[in-house]
């Protein structure tokens, strides 16, 4: 991939991961849940899912999924479901203010946050179709792929990992600042709602012709 192929790739990585979607409030909801140090393992899973979609891309996984139209329903109904799940159990989340993201008041693990945010992008059949439909503007079909799709692999989570920290870090800031339970509530809510939406999105979501 020549320099400049690379750095409008790179330019477009930006607006991919800075674009609101279901990443975004994965990272955001982990920052108000856990504070920023702990909730930052769900970036970690958002880019483990993030390099699964590149690896499915890159195998040709990708272009099947798309084109089937039982394998795309199978994938876009599991994500749809796992939105929805994440939704309902912010929504029942104990609304207790974490002001000091004590490490032993968080009932859920590392593991968990990074499976959490594996399945939000791994579980998303619209990611496919994405990179499916912007990677191949940015390839050279005439010289060795793979290196490119590491190179696309390395990108995308390198913006992610530094537009994540950001949404996390605001959550985390704001979550200090609550001292009221039915704060705490109303942004778990608030985030739940969100999931659902999500959900309801991919729900929306339709294979290409």
């Amino acid at each position: 991939m020549d320099f400049s192929v690379w750095l409008a790739f790179f330019a477009a990585s930006w607006a991919i991961s800075l674009s609101p979607g279901a990443g975004a409030v994965a990272a955001m909801s982990a920052g108000l849940s856990h504070g920023f140090r702990r909730g930052y393992f769900m970036t970690f899973g958002l880019i483990l899912g993030i390099l699964t979609q590149v690896v499915l891309v890159s195998a040709g996984l990708g272009a099947l999924i798309a084109a089937s139209s039982l394998g795309f329903a199978l994938v876009k109904w599991a994500g749809v479901a796992y939105l929805i799940w994440l939704g309902v159990q912010q929504w029942r989340a104990p609304a207790k203010p974490l002001v000091a993201a004590d490490e032993t008041a968080v009932q859920v693990t590392r593991r968990q946050l990074v499976l959490r945010g594996w399945g939000i992008n791994a579980v998303n059949p619209k990611g496919t179709v994405f990179l499916l439909a912007v990677v191949p503007q940015f390839l050279d079909l005439h010289a060795p792929l793979g290196r490119q799709y590491l190179v696309i692999g390395g990108t995308l989570a390198f913006t992610d990992l530094v537009v994540m920290a950001g949404y996390t870090v605001l959550a985390a800031r704001v979550l200090a600042a609550l001292k009221s339970d039915s704060h705490v509530k109303a942004l778990n809510r608030v985030f739940g709602t969100l999931f659902v939406a999500a959900g309801m999105l991919l729900a929306s979501f339709k294979r290409a012709a």
